[in-house]
């Protein structure tokens, strides 16, 4: 039985992930009880510090095994999955990770009767020609059947300190005499702060969002692809050719490279990038966005500086540092 006057038990899959740190702060620091399940407990520790004694709990739990799941669960009364992959590697496969551990996620939660809150991604499509768009959009359609009532986020490209896009191509602007567009650049996007996305997850644990409703998070800007990576090598204060890869010459790259452990590209990111990541115009008009979450997003200038200053040439970093006063 859960005891209503202690603070709820919010259980969160992929805690320890880059998003998943954000949010577990941002729900610690509203005071509630946070259980974080990880494939890895051990590899956790860090976020110990985040909370008080007693109120971080790590467990182990694996999306690929319902049992762990399920045991995961016992007790919450919010259930957030975070859980997500850019790339296939050993047995975490797209549909066993996105749409079969989304299922067995909800079906958790349905049992606990736990409100369930659930992160896909803008582009989630079950009709995707990715494997990644087309597994998000499974997991949304089975997150709907088993729970009707949970609230889904889906976020564009995530910036922030720990990411994936700014970081990685930060660090290739050491060594490489160029940069890849991809398709020509032209891909649009519409970065959106981790700090951000993690109030919104706040927010839904609090009731402050609407049930059954699907919310599309992105930033103020929409830049291309191209955009993206002009402002990044201003910011790291390198000069570097934008080389143009046509869609063929990057699908064939991605077939060759996409097996490496950490591989740069994969044919079916790829694939991905041949659709814009922005919010729709249905979720504008109905204000299923930061918008009507009453949350102002913040610009890619407010946060860049603060962690891409690590890429800039040795010397610089004074500059920087003046110019921030």
């Amino acid at each position: 039985m859960k005891i209503s006057d202690t603070p709820k038990l919010v259980t969160i899959f992929g805690g320890s992930g880059f998003v998943g740190r954000y949010v577990v702060r941002a729900l610690v620091n509203r005071g509630y009880r946070v259980r974080v399940a990880v494939r890895r407990p051990d590899l956790a520790g860090f976020l110990q510090p985040i909370g008080n004694v007693g109120q971080i709990q790590l467990v182990q739990a694996n999306l690929r095994y319902a049992k762990s799941v399920e045991a995961a669960t016992k007790g919450s009364d919010v259930v957030i999955n975070l859980v997500g992959i850019l790339a296939e590697s050993g047995q975490q496969k797209f549909d066993a990770v996105q749409f079969e551990g989304a299922r067995a996620v909800a079906q958790a939660a349905k049992f606990e009767k736990a409100k369930l809150i659930h992160m896909s991604a803008i582009g989630a499509d079950p009709d995707s020609a990715s494997a990644y768009g087309e597994t998000k959009g499974k997991g949304e359609e089975a997150v709907r059947e088993i729970v009707k009532d949970a609230i889904i986020l889906r976020p564009s490209i995530v910036f922030g300190q720990e990411d994936d896009f700014f970081n990685r191509f930060g660090a290739m602007s050491r060594l490489a005499p160029a940069l890849p567009l991809i398709g020509g650049g032209k891909t649009r996007f519409q970065p959106v702060y981790v700090g951000d996305v993690a109030q919104a997850f706040a927010l839904a644990v609090e009731g402050k969002l609407q049930d059954g409703k699907t919310y599309e998070l992105g930033g103020p800007q929409t830049p291309t692809f191209r955009e993206c990576l002009e402002l990044l090598l201003k910011e790291v204060g390198r000069k570097k050719v934008l080389l143009n890869l046509p869609w063929v010459v990057a699908g064939m790259m991605g077939k060759a490279l996409g097996w490496l452990p950490g591989a740069p590209i994969t044919s079916d990111q790829v694939e991905m990038l041949k659709t814009d990541n922005v919010v729709s115009d249905e979720a504008i008009k109905q204000k299923l966005t930061f918008e009507g979450m009453g949350i102002q997003p913040t610009p890619m200038a407010a946060i860049l500086p603060t962690y891409l200053v690590q890429y800039r040439p040795h010397g610089q970093f004074t500059k920087i540092a003046d110019e921030n006063e």
